[in-house]
C-alpha cells in the first residue's frame, strides 16, 4: 500500500479547516487523525467550524475543540447556532459562511462530511465544501450511525492505540449531553477505527477512513 505524508509542509507550516455540521462530528470523524498531524507535523493554523448548536452543546464543541488542538500555534474556533437537522432551510447564510472563510486563509486540507452521508445537514456542508473548494484537498469523513450509510473509503490515517483512546477519552467526556444516547459510547468509536484499521492493514491496529474524490499527484 502506498504511504504518503505532509513533510514538505513542514518549514511553511501546515493549515487545516475541519467543517462539522454538529458540535462532535469533527472529533469523531477526524479526530484522532488531527491528533495524529499535530503530534508529528508543523500545523500552524486550525480553523474549526461547527454549524448547529444550542446554547450547552456550544460551550461543550469549545470545549472539545481546545482539547484536541493543544500544541496548534493558531487556531479559530467558531460555533454557530443553527438548528439541528435544518441547516438546508439556512443554506443561504451557510454558503455566505463558507464564501467568508474562503477569503480569511487558504487551507492545505479540507476535512468535511462524507457526501453521501443520509443526514441532511451532513450532504450541505459537503456539497458546500465542494462548491467553494475548487484546487483544494479534500478529506470525506465518515459517522457512525442509525442509517447504516458507512461506505466505502478510499484513504486511510493509520492511529496507534494511545491516539484512539485520547480522542475517545475527549469525546466522552467534553460531551456530557450525549452520554444518553445509545450509540455514543467507547465500543461504537473503537470498533469503527479498528474495522478500518483491519481494511489497510494498519499495524497500529486502528484507523481513520475518509473519501478523498481527487487528489493530485504531482
Amino acid at each position: 500500500m502506498l504511504h504518503l505524508n505532509f513533510n514538505k509542509f513542514a518549514k511553511s507550516g501546515f493549515k487545516l479547516l475541519c467543517l462539522g455540521a454538529h458540535c462532535d462530528d469533527i472529533e469523531i470523524g477526524c479526530g484522532g487523525t488531527l491528533l495524529k498531524l499535530i503530534e508529528n507535523y508543523n500545523i500552524s493554523f486550525v480553523k474549526w467550524v461547527v454549524f448547529a448548536s444550542t446554547e450547552e452543546r456550544a460551550k461543550e464543541a469549545t470545549a472539545s475543540a481546545e482539547l484536541f488542538l493543544q500544541g496548534v500555534k493558531e487556531k479559530d474556533i467558531v460555533v454557530h447556532r443553527y438548528r439541528d437537522g435544518f441547516l438546508n432551510y439556512s443554506g443561504y447564510e451557510i454558503k455566505d459562511n463558507f464564501e467568508k472563510i474562503k477569503k480569511e486563509f487558504t487551507p492545505d486540507v479540507v476535512f468535511t462530511h462524507y457526501r453521501n452521508d443520509r443526514h441532511q445537514d451532513h450532504r450541505l456542508l459537503s456539497d458546500l465544501a465542494w462548491n467553494t473548494y475548487r484546487d483544494h484537498l479534500i478529506l470525506e469523513y465518515e459517522i457512525p450511525k442509525y442509517d447504516g450509510d458507512l461506505g466505502i473509503p478510499n484513504l486511510f490515517v493509520s492511529v496507534d492505540a494511545r491516539l484512539a483512546e485520547q480522542k475517545i477519552d475527549i469525546l466522552l467526556k467534553s460531551f456530557a449531553s450525549q452520554a444518553n444516547k445509545h450509540w455514543f459510547d467507547k465500543e461504537t468509536f473503537l470498533a469503527l477505527m479498528r474495522l478500518r484499521g483491519m481494511e489497510c492493514a494498519a499495524e497500529t491496529k486502528y484507523a481513520e477512513a475518509f473519501h478523498a474524490r481527487k487528489v493530485l499527484i504531482d
